[in-house]
């Protein structure tokens, strides 16, 4: 059949100009639920200022990959692209994407984390001690000075505990990321502008020095100030300053949310705690986590696949546009339409995974192996040329954070509080995850 002939999705586009995007922010889960119920895993919707279509599941997520930069291009809503700035990996498209992430994943080369595994493991061990004097805490607040505590000291080798002001413009800056693009004294996105300004004007300080005065610390700055490509070639100043913006969101944002959801999952199936801990004491606590024992942690491993396969940080893609008219499962994509690749419902697909409601991290064990039974099935960190860059820098973070808490210590979900998980920006329980943490008691 032609393509000019074929039909588009089933779906509506809502009200004129704003479409359905109220009904999708006010509740972006149950919002794909309806529709996905109602007209299947393609449908078309008017979000953001843009026709789209919605694509759901691993088939939907390989065609989308396999045509990026091709058939589709990133986009991004005025804010984002204002506040993270046009040099950012998450902005630039095509081929300059493509160099870019060359410069970039120097920085998440395997010889580099293994650097960042050490200072990931002080930190998390002084975090920990805190937490055991608190008491009582809320996992996802405490968990968001974790994360940008090791974010700044990797990225920027800055300490938030001595740069609290710091702290404090970045989360008016992030604050603003989604806002409503439309500036006018004193609301979140001047805020949020003027936050950035002055993140610039730290990252230039910074920059000076390391100019003026090169260390061996080999932190992503430095990393990033000293890469080249083949031809001797090196980021310009501005492309560093607005790429440490974008991996500081991305190593901090999505990590407190990732680790948010594995204390609250763990603690809710105590048998998980049980068998993970077992797991850790074929190791020595007294001794630092190599990359060696990271390796042989498998069931670790499949507990944090788990996590971000039923609560991925991120529930849906970036807003692709298309470039051309195309088309996919015998639906027409228009050019010029949005399409959107949903995570959430691709990770809930009872096709691919047996029961995929329940918290069962042995689907991914040697045996079940259910996400590699089909490609793309398990996508928290996307997939194709613009799969997140820290994905293994993540990885490690969940990992080693995951491993210090279970040895040592054990937490139980204080009754009462609101569990529902709220999706956006990134995913969190809706009162933070409060709970009670103490050492653990090793019964000898």
């Amino acid at each position: 059949m032609p393509q000019s002939s074929l039909p588009l999705p089933p779906g509506s586009f809502g009200l004129p100009v704003i479409g359905e995007s109220v009904s999708y922010l006010r509740s972006p889960a149950s919002f794909m639920e309806k529709r996905q119920k109602q007209y299947g895993n393609i449908f078309k919707t008017h979000l953001f200022g843009f026709p789209t279509i919605v694509l759901i599941g691993a088939g939907a997520a390989r065609f989308l990959f396999a045509n990026e930069g091709q058939k589709f291009e990133m986009i991004n809503t005025p804010s984002f692209e204002r506040l993270l700035g046009i040099n950012s990996i998450g902005v630039v498209t095509g081929a300059a994407h493509q160099t870019l992430r060359k410069y970039l994943y120097q920085a998440f080369a395997p010889r580099a984390l293994a650097d960042y595994a050490t200072t990931m493991q002080n930190i998390t061990h002084r975090y920990l001690k805190r937490w055991e004097k608190m008491e009582t805490l809320t996992w996802y607040p405490e968990l968001k000075k974790y994360t940008l505590d090791i974010a700044c000291q990797l990225f920027i080798g800055v300490e938030t505990d001595s740069e609290e002001a710091l702290e404090k413009v970045y989360e008016t800056w992030s604050d603003g990321l989604l806002s409503i693009p439309v500036r006018f004294p004193g609301n979140k996105y001047d805020k949020a502008i003027n936050a950035r300004e002055q993140l610039l004007a730290h990252f230039d300080k910074l920059i000076d020095q390391r100019l003026q005065s090169p260390t061996d610390n080999q932190d992503v700055l430095t990393i990033l100030l000293q890469a080249q490509d083949e031809e001797g070639k090196r980021l310009s100043r501005d492309e560093v300053k607005d790429n440490l913006l974008g991996m500081l969101v991305a190593g901090h944002e999505t990590l407190t949310s990732a680790l948010t959801s594995l204390c609250l999952l763990v603690a809710q199936h105590p048998d998980v705690l049980v068998k993970a801990r077992a797991e850790q004491e074929q190791f020595k606590f007294s001794e630092p986590i190599t990359q060696e024992d990271l390796k042989q942690m498998t069931y670790l491993e499949q507990v944090m696949k788990e996590v971000l396969r039923m609560a991925p940080p991120v529930v849906r893609s970036g807003l692709r546009k298309a470039l051309e008219p195309c088309e996919f499962a015998g639906y027409k994509i228009p050019q010029g339409w949005g399409v959107f690749y949903q995570i959430q419902e691709t990770h809930q697909d009872q096709i691919i995974y047996s029961h995929p409601e329940k918290f069962d991290p042995d689907r991914f064990s040697l045996e079940k192996a259910e996400d590699k039974q089909t490609a793309f099935a398990h996508i928290p960190f996307g997939g194709g040329i613009r799969e997140c860059l820290g994905k293994e820098f993540a990885k490690l973070e969940i990992k080693i954070f995951a491993a210090l808490l279970i040895r040592e210590y054990e937490w139980e979900l204080v009754l009462g509080q609101n569990l529902e998980r709220v999706v956006l920006p990134f995913s969190r329980p809706h009162d933070g995850l409060k709970a009670r943490f103490r050492k653990y008691a090793i019964l000898v």
